[in-house]
């Protein structure tokens, strides 16, 4: 599987401008792709009740489950307007484990330089069926 990550990366920052982030200010837009080709994209969404806030990367994943994907998740890109290198949080992290133990995260840093991690570098004790 070819992975594009100019291409996620773009996806993942016209995501982030539709972000609901009226109490952080802080918003996230995140590109998944699939074994098969098909990508799908998310934002998160606050609430006033922040811990039922969604992020960008569960958002992107939830609406290819909703869709009925089979697929194994490839590669997710994170991108936000407020940092560089924006990290999937740790509920993330394992949501993203449970859909590929293999899965790549494509990054931008302040120079537009892109960087990429396996979910391992970022989760290696995560928490599974094995």
């Amino acid at each position: 599987m070819q992975i594009n990550p100019k291409n996620l990366l773009k996806l993942a920052s016209e995501a982030a401008e539709k972000a609901y982030a009226p109490y952080s200010k802080f918003k996230v837009g995140a590109c998944a792709l699939f074994e098969d080709g098909s990508v799908y994209t998310g934002c998160n969404v606050e609430n006033a009740s922040y811990g039922l806030s969604l992020c960008a990367e569960r958002n992107a994943i939830a609406k290819a489950v909703a869709d009925g994907k089979n697929a194994r998740l490839v590669a997710i890109a994170v991108y936000s307007p407020n940092c560089e290198k924006c990290f999937p949080c740790g509920a993330c992290r394992q949501w993203i484990v449970e859909f590929a133990k293999d899965a790549k995260i494509i990054l931008q840093d302040k120079d537009n330089e892109i960087k990429e991690f396996s979910i391992q570098e970022l989760l290696p004790y995560s928490f599974t069926l094995d």
